[in-house]
């Protein structure tokens, strides 16, 4: 199911490697993750947010 990203939101950008805590996980509406291929087990967590804002401003700019 893809993410409807046009919404009104607060992004929270897991740790490296971990991603987010239980209760932190508890309080979001949505959670959203980026397929990963190949050996590649975490991103960064500033180009994680690079792809994320991406995605919601190709939402945003799109039309529907």
């Amino acid at each position: 199911m893809a993410a409807d990203l046009r919404v009104p939101l607060a992004v929270v950008i897991g740790s490296e490697g971990h991603g987010l805590r239980r209760t932190v996980k508890e309080e979001c509406d949505m959670l959203v993750n980026l397929p990963m291929r190949g050996s590649v087990n975490s991103l960064n967590a500033s180009v994680a947010t690079g792809i994320i804002i991406f995605e919601i401003m190709r939402q945003r700019m799109s039309k529907f």
